[in-house]
């Protein structure tokens, strides 16, 4: 489908939404209104949580549906602007990112392929904002703006939300516009050179037809790392991010909102510090001691938290994204017809030193990509209370990227990855330079409904079949180093890289589905259990193939085949003492059938890494969520996630470090914790308010406290011991004021007990024994100054 297809089917849409609307009685009208907001606040307070978890609203205790809600109120008071920080209030969601490109982002342990980068591979996880499946995972790096509701959920979504969401989805709400004036302003200031600013204008700009929102936000800080060699701070923060919106609602059975987004990041990012140096079975002269011994080299610092590298070349981390989106609503009466017309862009623009060293062994290695995707989704919401409620739709995706690639070698490569026996200087200009197109085309129609057997007993159930194709064209050209017609010596140089190009292109398509029975035991008891089953569209190696006893690419292995995952679930939502007290059970095993990993390949050619699928992995797991209702200006939260994740078989997969030789080799790492996943994570806090005079008038002050921990987990597909990072708990105070006038004053301390702690490990390119890593920030304190009319 076409750009212009999209969007004839779009204005087509759009044109009978126009159209005069029957005699039937029309619902409220569908604007989101500044009373609505209030009230819908008030609810919240009053545990009527509503989410959009079935694309519907409803109240959180009645969808049978494993859900975590954030309201954007929450995230205001917590200071949380990443999905980073989100993550410490939803211990189920887990993110990692070494750079932007690299963001991961796992729901139950299962999502992303941990470590790879590679855009022929979808992410198991679902990002979608105001309706609009996001597909880059760079996305989730970009600061939030103005949100309204921040919701988890968890377990695979593969009926209403469909596109790649085995593991589950994150949905973000933003505030819509208004037809009440109101305004914002916000300013924050910190240490380490942190500021903040963010300004939000919503009203009415013709009469009751037509209102306008806009929310702006720059957010600037130091580097949290200091690079010796160049004397720069570096890794650190200069984001910008606006979101423009027009609601037109003429009457009570039809709106339009159109939302304009933009969000940049141009930073001097992204190096990691010294960690460790890991022993292997390599002979000690090819080990990280001998190897930087014999050049000369000392690590600016051995202790991570000092904070210390030394990269001698350019580093940044740049990145740009942008959209439109049309969200159209027609009452029909007896159903909602609901268009999502919407078009995004992305470009990345990276430098890295590879080696993370002063030495020159991988001095560069830039993958400049450009992303372009178009989306457009019709779906028919019936209205009301019926003894069936249902949902039917169909949706079209498509989806460029363009990506220009370089990786060069220094000096010290052909020592340091070859050893003494070859030329000083065979690798020194040694380059690759790749070109690779790939597109991708999803369709789907999906139907669900809920079978409502009597007041107490609901029976739900959905299916979606999507088709999805994808083609891709891969191009590499090794230029530079050592001229030589020695042909042991141009097999080592092509032992590094080797010229490759092949095109490839598959469809395929898949059905996906959930089925649940849920009983209300009493007016505040939920009890269900569900069976659901995701699909995850199959991918293509974009880094590169490996090799037949000839040095041709592997064909057979261009393509990633789809992966598919099964859950069952047992859940109770349960509210006590008439409704202070919320706690929600949910208990679950996963299933994931060809699953998409990095194996090592064990074929005639050279050895080396690449995607494809492995044969099962299972996650067991529990979690409980517990939450109070204001008592006496007192408020409370828990929420704890047990996960046991596991590679079932997984016979070839990458040897961890301590298990590697001088030559490449497959490990069995069945039976083995899958990467990035904590066996337990948690989070708790509270919040003490009470009232006071205050200057100008009357207010309240109050106190608050979040904290999270994470239980160990390994930060490399292998589970080497070298990479296993330590649990770590982080403590997030504040304590302010808020006028009932509209201002607020608040202090914070981030991270207040100074925790040392390693957000993730990778593992040196070489496999030399070098581990290197992020440090998570330390202790940080600010003051936020907030006015609202």
């Amino acid at each position: 489908m076409t750009m212009r297809t999209v969007f004839a089917l779009g204005s087509a849409a759009l044109a009978l939404l126009n159209a005069p609307a029957g005699a039937q009685e029309a619902s409220p009208p569908p604007q989101v209104a500044a009373e609505a907001q209030a009230e819908a606040q008030a609810e919240a307070q009053e545990g009527e949580i509503v989410v959009t978890a079935r694309r519907r609203e409803e109240r959180l205790q009645d969808v049978p549906v494993a859900v975590s809600v954030i309201a954007g109120a929450t995230l205001e008071e917590t200071g949380s602007y990443t999905i980073s920080q989100v993550a410490q209030l939803a211990p189920s969601l887990q993110y990692t990112s070494s750079n932007p490109r690299n963001t991961a982002f796992n729901i139950r342990g299962l999502g992303s392929s941990y470590g790879l980068a590679n855009d022929g591979l979808e992410q198991g996880v679902g990002l979608y904002i105001d309706q609009v499946y996001y597909a880059r995972p760079a996305a989730a790096s970009f600061d939030l703006l103005d949100i309204e509701r921040f919701e988890v959920l968890r377990g695979p979504q593969g009926t209403l939300f469909g596109k790649n969401t085995t593991a589950g989805a994150i949905n973000v709400t933003t505030r819509a516009p208004t037809f009440d004036p109101e305004g914002a302003v916000e300013i924050s200031l910190g240490d380490y050179g942190f500021s903040q600013a963010k300004a939000t204008l919503s009203g009415a700009i013709l009469g009751d037809a037509l209102a306008a929102r806009l929310s702006l936000s720059q957010t600037t800080r130091d580097g949290m790392l200091y690079n010796v060699t160049t004397r720069r701070d570096v890794n650190d923060q200069n984001n910008f991010a606006a979101r423009g919106q027009l609601l037109y609602a003429p009457g009570p059975a039809f709106s339009l909102r159109l939302i304009g987004d933009y969000n940049e990041q141009e930073t001097e990012c992204c190096t990691q510090v010294y960690v460790r140096a890991g022993a292997t079975l390599k002979p000690a002269a090819q080990q990280f001691p001998a190897l930087a011994a014999a050049l000369g080299y000392l690590p600016v610092s051995t202790d991570p938290y000092d904070r210390l590298v030394d990269v001698n070349s350019d580093i940044q981390a740049n990145q740009w994204q942008s959209g439109l989106a049309a969200v159209a609503e027609w009452d029909l009466g007896f159903a909602t017809l609901t268009s999502v017309s919407a078009a995004r862009q992305w470009a990345w623009r990276p430098a890295n030193d590879r080696d993370y060293t002063a030495l020159s062994i991988l001095t560069q290695s830039a993958n400049r990509s450009d992303q372009e995707q178009y989306s457009q989704e019709f779906r028919l919401d019936s209205n009301g209370e019926n003894v069936v409620d249902w949902t039917i739709g169909l949706y079209g995706y498509k989806q460029t990227i363009d990506t220009i690639g370089v990786e060069e070698w220094g000096e010290h490569a052909a020592f340091w990855l070859l050893g003494p026996s070859v030329p000083a200087n065979l690798l020194t200009g040694y380059r690759r330079d790749l070109t690779v197109a790939s597109s991708t085309e999803s369709y789907a129609a999906f139907a669900h409904a809920t079978w409502n057997i009597s007041d107490v007993l609901h029976l739900s159930g959905g299916v979606r079949y999507t088709e999805e194709s994808k083609s891709a064209d891969y191009v590499q050209i090794i230029s530079g180093g050592l001229a030589t017609s020695d042909p042991t010596l141009i097999s080592r140089q092509l032992s590094i890289a080797r010229p490759q190009a092949y095109a490839v292109d598959f469809a395929d398509g898949a059905a996906s589905g959930d089925i649940s029975l849920s009983w209300n035991v009493t007016d505040d008891i939920l009890a269900y259990v569900s069976y659901a089953q995701g699909f995850k569209s199959g991918g293509v190696n974009l880094s590169g193939l490996p090799t037949t006893a000839s040095g041709a690419p592997a064909l057979i292995s261009a393509v990633v085949d789809p992966e598919s995952s099964q859950t069952v679930e047992l859940g109770l939502k349960t509210q006590f003492f008439d409704r202070f007290l919320t706690a929600n059970l949910a208990l679950y095993a996963t299933t994931v059938e060809d699953y998409q990993a990095n194996v090592v390949d064990t074929g005639p050619g050279a050895l080396r890494g690449y995607l494809a699928n492995i044969e099962e992995v299972k996650v067991d797991g529990a979690e409980l969520e517990l939450s109070t209702a204001d008592w006496n200006g007192f408020t409370a939260y828990a929420s704890i996630a047990y996960a046991d994740a596991r590679y079932e078989s997984f016979a070839n997969g990458p040897c961890p470090l301590e298990r590697i030789g001088s030559s490449t080799a497959a490990c069995d790492l069945s039976g083995q914790r899958l990467p990035g996943v904590s066996e337990w994570a948690l989070s708790a806090g509270g919040e003490y308010r009470w009232p006071g005079p205050l200057p100008g008038g009357s207010g309240e002050y109050y106190v608050g406290l979040d904290a999270s921990y994470r239980s160990d987990f390994y930060s490399d597909a292998s589970d080497s011991r070298y990479a296993l990072i330590e649990g770590y708990t982080l403590v997030n105070l504040r304590a302010g004021a808020e006028s009932e006038s509209g201002w607020e004053a608040f202090g914070w301390v981030k991270n207040a007990l100074d925790e040392d702690y390693l957000q993730f490990v990778s593992i040196q390119p070489g496999n030399s024994g070098l581990v290197l890593g992020n440090p998570g920030d330390p202790r940080t304190i600010g003051l936020t100054l907030r006015v609202r009319r």
